[in-house]
């Protein structure tokens, strides 16, 4: 089974040991890695081109695979990165299953009344508002309901991480339990 590792790892400064290190753990759990950073690009004359460039390889990549499992930890914000975001949905899309993990476990709710500064409250309609008038998500999940929603109405599972802040980028407990899961479903 081939399956597409998606997140934000291709930003980190050790990028290509840690896209690596993910794809021995697949393939060590039984599965074909499919990774982005793996394939070369062609060459392109703007930084334009090279920007369509990866994302095609990316998305022939997400057709090749049989699944996903994405790292959803929350990268520059509150949320998951939206790149990531947009290959879940891809791959919900083409119907395929879809895992995913994040190291943080602070909720989505938390994150979003910590990027308030504590300061939210409930309207008359029973609405939980920050400072600027927008609604805070309150649903328990990790992040945005669509990403969760859509990975486990699909029969898929979001695994709930707690690294350490100096290891939230590269811890790899949490992916491990998305290749044990998504094995023991698929593989066995």
């Amino acid at each position: 089974m081939k399956i597409y590792l998606a997140g934000p790892e291709v930003f980190l400064p050790n990028a290509r040991e840690m896209l690596n290190r993910k794809a021995a753990l697949a393939r060590a759990a039984g599965f074909i890695p499919l990774s982005p950073g793996d394939l070369e690009l062609p060459p392109s004359k703007t930084r334009r081109d090279k920007a369509l460039s990866i994302s095609a390889v990316d998305e022939q990549m997400m057709y090749e695979a049989d699944g996903v499992i994405a790292n959803l930890t929350p990268y520059r914000g509150i949320s998951a990165d939206v790149g990531t975001a947009y290959e879940v949905g891809f791959m919900c899309g083409l119907g395929k299953p879809a895992y995913a993990y994040t190291n943080i476990a602070r909720g989505h709710f938390q994150r979003q009344v910590d990027y308030y500064g504590g300061r939210y409250a409930t309207d008359a309609e029973g609405e939980t508002r920050g400072p600027d008038g927008l609604t805070v998500d309150n649903f328990d999940m990790m992040d945005n309901l669509m990403l969760p929603g859509g990975i486990e109405r699909r029969g898929g599972v979001v695994v709930i991480g707690d690294a350490p802040p100096r290891a939230v980028e590269t811890d790899t407990k949490a992916f491990e339990e998305c290749l044990r899961l998504m094995a023991e479903k698929y593989l066995r």
